[in-house]
């Protein structure tokens, strides 16, 4: 049975990640998205050894990053991650950097895939795995989906 619960990822601001303008770099957003998406396979059992054993691992393909208000330096960071979707050998993840205060900081919205590392290819999720992504999805059943969850980028024309 897996246990993925929010928040995913705790972590806080780090000196190095804070840049020119005196708040989190841009890069170091995706940082902490990246380091949740590790933490996301561990928790559904795509470990270490389980990379190595199995030569199996999940590559991002895609991502969508919001950055909704700054971070400063030793600021403490919550990352929750909602499971919008899945299919064999994908998963459509919808993470939301968030500070003490519950203020939302950033979105990442991503798509997922699970790989054979011998051959470098995609290939269906194994059937553990498959069963502990099943069971995050039915326990996010009842949230509503991110007003941010699919947006477009654009300029808007009048």
């Amino acid at each position: 049975m897996t246990k993925v619960k929010n928040p995913l990822l705790q972590d806080s601001v780090r000196p190095n990640w804070i840049d020119y303008n005196g708040h989190m770099t841009d890069s170091a957003y995706a940082v902490v998205f990246s380091i949740a998406v590790d933490k996301l396979m561990n928790e559904i059992g795509i470990d270490e050894d389980f990379r190595e054993k199995e030569k199996y691992s999940i590559f991002t393909l895609e991502t969508h990053l919001c950055y909704l208000k700054e971070a400063h330096k030793g600021q403490n960071l919550y990352v929750n991650i909602q499971l919008l979707d899945y299919d064999f050998k994908r998963m459509h993840v919808f993470f939301t950097m968030k500070n003490d205060a519950g203020d939302s900081l950033a979105t990442s919205e991503q798509m997922l895939m699970g790989m054979n590392m011998e051959d470098g290819r995609s290939a269906p999720f194994p059937d553990v795995i498959m069963t502990n992504i099943r069971e995050l999805y039915d326990s996010q059943a009842n949230l509503e989906r991110p007003k941010e969850a699919g947006r477009k980028i654009g300029i808007r024309k009048k």
